[in-house]
């Protein structure tokens, strides 16, 4: 090959490395300074994989457009194949009205992964304030740890606007951050279940994260540039 063409053949390798980097950045939100400290992917933007269904079904959840949705008549959670103990994860996610989901902290792959690990709630808490269809419960509200600490609301943008959450899980603490806010910052060797269940998952150093699907109203939720460091 003539030196003029093994020029041009390193360029356009070049150029087609750095555009395939560009476009899983842009596919997963990672940004070149998270990924020097250490976060990556935990949804590639353009598929399942990485993940699996409660009992191998993944019908609730597809993917469009770099989104993970669940669908609005969804009700079979999703789980990552890993496990994790103590992370930072760091996600994007939007609520049509009435939206109802959950997000998965050291969970079981169950039915139940509110009582077999954690449930971060996610809601579109205004559809609800009337308390039309339900009133909630404290611990119902966006971002409470489900049945155990009740989180501050006020923090949750409206349905259709996309939200900015990260979730600090360090040995027995676990932080959430909503839009900048501090929503939860709990110790989990001092709180105690309000719903009047058996909360054994509180004490499980480490599990699936999951995504939790209540399609109850009639509402799609999606999830973008869900991204994950471990801490050591």
């Amino acid at each position: 090959m003539r030196p003029f063409f093994l020029a041009l053949f390193a360029s356009f390798c070049g150029f087609s490395t750095a555009h395939a980097a560009s476009d899983d950045a842009a596919a997963t939100g990672l940004t070149a300074a998270e990924t020097a400290e250490g976060f990556v992917p935990l949804f590639d933007g353009r598929s399942l994989d990485g993940w699996v269904g409660l009992g191998g079904d993944t019908s609730s959840y597809y993917v469009q457009d770099g989104m993970l949705i669940c669908k609005a008549t969804g009700k079979v959670h999703i789980f990552t194949e890993k496990e994790y103990s103590n992370f930072v994860l760091r996600l994007q996610l939007k609520l049509d009205p009435g939206g109802n989901n959950g997000l998965g902290i050291r969970t079981q792959m169950s039915r139940e992964p509110h009582i077999y690990g954690m449930e971060l709630q996610i809601l579109e808490d205004d559809y609800y304030a009337d308390g039309d269809p339900i009133k909630l419960k404290d611990y119902q509200h966006h971002g409470s740890i489900y049945g155990v600490v009740p989180a501050k609301t006020g923090h949750l943008k409206p349905a259709g606007q996309w939200n900015d959450q990260e979730v600090i899980v360090n040995g027995r603490q676990v932080k959430v951050i909503l839009n900048g806010t501090v929503i939860v910052d709990a110790d989990l060797d001092q709180v105690q279940p309000i719903d009047g269940q058996d909360h054994p998952g509180l004490k499980y150093e480490k599990g699936h994260i999951g995504l939790h699907a209540h399609g109850n109203y009639g509402a799609e939720v999606f999830f973008r540039n869900m991204r994950i460091k471990e801490l050591k």
